[in-house]
């Protein structure tokens, strides 16, 4: 990644639409109930979301969210993600997502994707996989993670997926308090784990853990910054300033509006640069390029 010649890197963007697989309508009431909660229905295929970051001269982390188990819906393909990394690699990351429940088998195509693919990390979705975080089933794909010393993106707090809809959708936020990741955080010490989010309604178990175990950091991304608690910007400007990253959530929020807010969300000048960007260039391990 050329990151001199970006103005922000964004860790936290998602593959909306595969241009290789059929768009999957199964559980397609998810989105409904996803884009009333955001007030977004934008689906960008891969390609118009490179287009449209590198036109503003920003980086981006892009994933998408294996789920297969819970949700029963097709993902869109890690490898397609990764080849949009390669041809993009002045400015794009590709992170995989693989469902925990695939176990072993999991593991072996993790050990895919970083050696034949260059995925540089991995996504995680408590409340949309089903899931403990620190569930056994999961460690054979954290320790290949560990192995690698590559990081891994955790969604923390409330989730609009399946927010008003009956039951929840059947998804369960208690599997995404970010004190469930302490454990994890001690038992793979060398995974990067970022916590997803201002994690509303933790989010002073979220800046406690960040504060206790160095390998833990965290994501601004879902929420715009001008409702980040107070907290959460406290520690930001000061004893986390160099593990907090910028990210949107994009599509459901743009880059524009959050780097707006952020300009006049309470942050100090002289960790802006760190937030924005050059955080994210120390955890990519591109620092050292």
């Amino acid at each position: 990644m050329k990151h001199q010649d970006l103005v922000a890197i964004d860790f936290h963007t998602h593959a909306e639409v595969s241009c290789r697989n059929p768009f999957d309508n199964y559980g397609e009431e998810f989105d409904r109930a996803a884009d009333k909660y955001f007030g977004s229905s934008a689906r960008p295929t891969i390609a118009e979301t490179v287009a449209y970051y590198r036109e503003r001269k920003l980086g981006l982390v892009m994933f998408t969210v294996d789920a297969e188990s819970q949700m029963g819906r097709r993902r869109i393909p890690n490898e397609e993600i990764a080849e949009a990394a390669r041809a993009n690699s002045d400015m794009m990351v590709a992170f995989a997502s693989v469902d925990p429940h695939k176990g072993k088998m999991g593991a072996r195509e993790a050990e895919r994707l970083i050696k034949e693919e260059g995925v540089k990390g991995f996504k995680f979705h408590p409340t949309v996989q089903g899931y403990d975080p620190y569930d056994r089933m999961a460690w054979p794909i954290y320790e290949v993670i560990n192995a690698h010393k590559l990081p891994a993106i955790f969604h923390t707090g409330h989730s609009g997926i399946g927010s008003g809809m009956r039951c929840g959708g059947g998804l369960r936020l208690s599997y995404s308090n970010p004190m469930l990741l302490d454990n994890v955080a001690v038992d793979f010490g060398d995974m990067q784990i970022v916590m997803a989010h201002p994690s509303f309604p933790w989010q002073d178990e979220a800046l406690s853990v960040a504060m206790h175990k160095p390998n833990v950091w965290i994501d601004l991304s879902g929420w715009s910054p001008k409702y980040f608690p107070k907290q959460l910007v406290q520690y930001a400007n000061t004893l986390l300033k160099d593990r907090v990253l910028f990210g949107s959530d994009f599509p459901l929020i743009t880059p524009e509006r959050w780097m707006k807010d952020f300009e006049v969300a309470g942050f100090k000048p002289e960790v802006m640069p760190g937030i924005l960007k050059d955080n994210a260039v120390r955890l990519l391990g591109f620092d050292k390029a």
